[in-house]
């Protein structure tokens, strides 16, 4: 990424509490994230994504639509629409779908299940895939608890740890 680029960062509240800006400091950062957004709301609200004519879109959702109980068939499909829909109204910019993050272990399996899917879709779209699990899951498929007071939201040190898993995707 080169200086001038507008990178938005669209997501839950996950997105929403990163101090992204600060971590690219060089960019032009939009946040888009809004603390309890599931897939569906992020779907009616991607037009004002799309209006601010990003040239990077990094997607973090879905966390949320498990605490809904949402079906994951319907959790893959959302997402799934959502970068379509980003592809097609900005054919140019590099968009890249990261991993739904990890959180209490009771979760572990539905969420890795949804994420292999969602590896898979990606190329089909012409994005590309940031795997978040090795840098911030534990043995268990939870968030490591040195990234996390509640094993849902982040820490410092877990916003850090996602970062440099980020990093290489974005050309930081």
């Amino acid at each position: 990424m080169t200086a001038g680029t507008v990178t938005a960062f669209v997501g839950d509240s996950l997105t929403e509490h990163g101090d992204w800006q600060a971590l690219l400091p060089d960019q032009s950062v939009i946040n888009f994230g809004v603390g309890g957004n599931t897939t569906h709301d992020l779907l009616e609200r991607l037009d004002e994504v799309v209006a601010a004519g990003p040239s990077t879109v990094v997607v973090e959702i879905g966390t949320n639509d498990f605490a809904w109980r949402l079906p994951l068939e319907e959790v893959v499909e959302n997402i799934q629409a959502i970068l379509s829909t980003l592809r097609q109204k900005l054919p140019d910019a590099a968009i890249v779908m990261q991993s739904i993050l990890p959180r209490q272990p009771e979760y572990a399996h539905v969420v890795r299940t949804v994420n292999e899917q969602l590896e898979r879709y990606v190329p089909s779209v012409s994005c590309s895939y940031v795997n978040l699990w090795p840098a911030l899951a534990d043995e268990n498929g939870g968030l490591k608890p040195e990234f996390t007071t509640d094993g849902l939201h982040l820490t410092d040190a877990g916003y850090r740890a996602w970062f440099a898993a980020l990093k290489p995707a974005l050309g930081a």
